[in-house]
């Protein structure tokens, strides 16, 4: 394509469009659809030049001429209440209902591996002496050691903001690296497990796992749950690379990275609630029974509100993706 005559014979449509873009709300009817018009073709244009004669200076131009025409065309629309308690109620669990295919085996896998590798740990005592002198494992097991002090060692709104910022951070990254092939995520999750692991072994070999499921259950349930989800949504975002199925594969990820990001900010309230409750909850005076009966509550609250709220809205066709007019949209065909 020559791109001297392609501008030549395109500018007067590109300074009219221009021209009518500054009008604005100005515009009568037989404008506004000339609008129309104009923005499609010039988006068609952009289109052309992208894929024929990508130069830097034009690209730039047109892209910034669709951009201000799509904005007049379809509207700038501000986010409201009705959007968060939308969100809250229907895209966010659906989101959540609709990845369970993947955040449910993972939560079944990483438990069955926290169990016997804990079990490994509690039962080896050379797996145990690989992981520490005998002496600073008696002292972090023992009554008053620092299992059970690591809960109580800070003021209680700075450890749960700080246990809340820590998980935030993991499902953050699960979310975001499983676009890489899904390998981070494993990581993450492994590690996860492995800490889980480490501290069920050296419990349970000192006798006092007991003690050790009331420290962790009234909070671990709803956080693992929250990074499982989280994990599980990274991995399917990693398959969607791998197998995008019928949708092609830019436009399929697209799709699965915008739910991604809201189901982001849906599992950092998730993440808060479990951590006040590590903050508030698990260093109380309250008897274990009680506390892990707050776990519990908890993570039964969570799944009735993805299975209820979310299955209903995923039946009704909702997805967790941003409504059509926030996507972004492929440039339409003009005539």
């Amino acid at each position: 394509m020559d791109l001297d005559v392609f501008v030549t014979a395109h500018r007067a449509e590109w300074e009219r469009l221009d021209r009518l873009l500054h009008r604005g709300r100005r515009l009568t009817g037989a404008g506004g659809g000339e609008l129309v018009g104009l923005y499609q073709r010039a988006a068609t244009h952009l289109s052309l030049v992208q894929s024929s004669a990508p130069d830097p200076v034009l690209t730039a131009r047109l892209t910034q001429l669709v951009a201000r025409a799509r904005a007049t065309v379809t509207g700038v629309r501000r986010a409201g209440w009705r959007d968060a308690v939308r969100f809250l109620t229907e895209g966010f669990p659906a989101a959540v209902y609709r990845a369970r295919r993947w955040w449910v085996p993972t939560a079944l896998v990483s438990v069955l591996l926290t169990v016997v590798m804990g079990w490994w740990i509690g039962h080896h005592p050379d797996v145990q002496a690989a992981l520490g002198a005998p002496d600073a494992l008696r002292q972090m097991t023992r009554p008053g050691g620092e299992y059970e002090t690591y809960y109580s060692s800070h003021p209680e709104a700075s450890f749960a903001a700080q246990v809340w910022t820590n998980n935030a951070e993991a499902a953050g990254m699960c979310l975001v690296l499983g676009a890489f092939l899904c390998v981070p995520v494993l990581w993450i999750l492994f590690t996860n497990v492995l800490n889980l692991a480490v501290g069920v072994g050296l419990m349970s070999s000192a006798g006092r796992l007991d003690t050790f499921l009331g420290l962790v259950l009234p909070h671990g349930l709803l956080e693992l749950t929250a990074v499982f989800v989280a994990a599980g949504t990274g991995l399917r975002l990693g398959w969607t690379v791998i197998d995008p199925g019928p949708l092609p594969r830019r436009t399929a990820l697209a799709q699965e990275g915008r739910a991604a990001l809201g189901m982001a900010v849906g599992l950092a309230l998730v993440l808060f609630v479990s951590g006040a409750i590590e903050g508030f909850v698990t260093p109380s005076g309250l008897p274990a029974w009680a506390r892990i009966s707050v776990g519990i509550l908890a993570e039964l609250a969570f799944l009735a509100y993805v299975y209820v709220l979310g299955g209903r809205a995923a039946r009704a066709g909702e997805t967790g993706d941003v409504e059509t007019s926030g996507r972004s949209a492929a440039p339409p065909v003009g005539a």
